[in-house]
């Protein structure tokens, strides 16, 4: 193996370090989860080896390899992830009385920013010759790891809440995964495939335990740094589940930043539903933290995140800060975001919508800041939520008189 560029794994907690090339999920110093782990790097060697023009044309997130945790020699398992559209949005700029843009990382292959962390330790899995692979998901994991398992043509096996929407289990069916629906909340289907994972010997692709997870969700931070170069907005918005992916998003644009590539970062602002707040009220110490996690965003439905320290530190260290949504709130932006620029987001997608409007109310976004914010699942993903969020088709009769009696109004004034 080869990989000169990745220097240690680190615990956030005890800062022990271990070899980068094993398989080992989290420090053994810590009893359960808690001792997450972080990839640590030799920026000089990424410096060196990455040759590629910052000019915004990006076709996929492997644009960085040269700061991805994989081997020299490994063939990225891919499906063209990343490169995903950076959006100005003028019409929900004035909805909203902000300068906005959106970033639709729907539009990866199995339509969730997942696939980007997926791609990597799928890559990293077949590398060092894994033969099964798993995860708890409520939903959009399971679909990203069955599409990529699919594609490097190993078995996946995933376990979700039996609350997951039908919808995003039909993703890793089609895609010939198992899928193990545990009569339980998505926290006891983690659990179980952490038990599953030590008594079998599968390779986990959990985003909160497997440290090059959090890696390939950086890329959208490396892309959001490139995309934005000249005009970085003040504001960056995610919604928070595990916390990986808000962390992911902002080392990517700090590394960016420390490399002398981007000449500020912006301010992290984490949104989480108000039935899902753990780390909002970690980062604001609150004393009383609720476990239980009951929201519509079922992508963020977590009760207990494991990666909490790293997205409070994300938070703190971009000067930022996070805040909550009500369910209302989110299934608003979701049709607020459709009906103003045409892009379809599932709630967990739209919450940084419903944040940035809270944000505006509380004053802790100012109506002159400028604010990027990032949708992370396409809307298909959850078609009952979206039915909720914008009403059922007007019943007609096939009569003219039945259209005219909707729209007959318009047509006279307009002649």
């Amino acid at each position: 193996m080869a990989m000169e560029h990745v220097t240690t794994l680190e615990c956030t907690l005890c800062g022990e370090t271990y070899d980068p090339d094993q398989i080992i999920y989290t420090c053994p110093n810590h009893e359960g989860v808690k001792g997450i782990l972080e990839v640590q790097y030799d920026y000089d060697i990424i410096n060196d080896r990455f040759d590629q023009p910052l000019d915004g044309v990006i076709d996929s997130q492997w644009k960085y390899r040269a700061f991805l945790p994989v081997d020299d020699d490994a063939d990225p398992i891919t499906l063209n992830e990343g490169g995903t559209d950076l959006f100005d949005t003028p019409n929900l700029s004035d909805e909203l009385g902000v300068d906005i843009r959106v970033k639709d990382d729907g539009r990866n292959p199995t339509g969730v920013l997942k696939d980007r962390a997926t791609s990597v330790s799928v890559t990293k899995a077949v590398h060092m010759g894994q033969d099964v692979l798993t995860c708890a998901s409520t939903g959009n994991a399971a679909a990203s790891l069955a599409g990529y398992a699919a594609r490097a043509g190993l078995p996946c096996r995933i376990f979700v809440p039996g609350a997951a929407p039908e919808g995003k289990l039909a993703q890793p069916l089609v895609y010939g995964a198992d899928v193990l629906a545990v009569d339980g909340s998505y926290d006891e289907a983690y659990d179980l495939s952490m038990e599953v994972t030590e008594e079998f010997g599968w390779y986990n692709r959990n985003a909160a335990i497997n440290p090059f997870q959090v890696e390939g969700k950086r890329t959208v931070g490396l892309e959001l740094a490139e995309q934005t170069k000249g005009d970085v907005p003040d504001w960056l918005v995610f919604s928070m589940g595990d916390g990986c992916t808000i962390y992911g998003g902002w080392k990517g644009f700090r590394e960016f930043y420390e490399l002398g590539f981007v000449d500020e970062t912006p301010k992290m602002l984490g949104v989480q539903a108000e039935g899902a707040s753990a780390i909002h009220d970690t980062f604001h110490d609150h004393d009383d933290i609720d476990e239980v996690a009951e929201t519509v965003a079922d992508s963020i439905s977590v009760g207990r995140p494991r990666n909490t320290v790293k997205a409070c530190k994300a938070l703190e260290e971009s000067g930022g800060t996070s805040l909550l949504v009500s369910d209302d709130e989110i299934l608003a932006a979701e049709k607020t975001l459709g009906s103003a620029e045409g892009i379809y987001a599932e709630p967990a997608g739209a919450a940084p919508i419903a944040g940035v409007q809270k944000a505006l109310d509380q004053g802790i976004i100012e109506s002159d800041e400028s604010v990027l914010a990032v949708v992370t699942g396409y809307g298909l993903k959850d078609t009952k939520s979206a039915m909720e969020a914008s009403g059922k088709p007007q019943r007609i009769q096939p009569d003219l008189a039945d259209v005219n009696a909707l729209y007959g109004d318009e047509r006279s004034s307009s002649q």
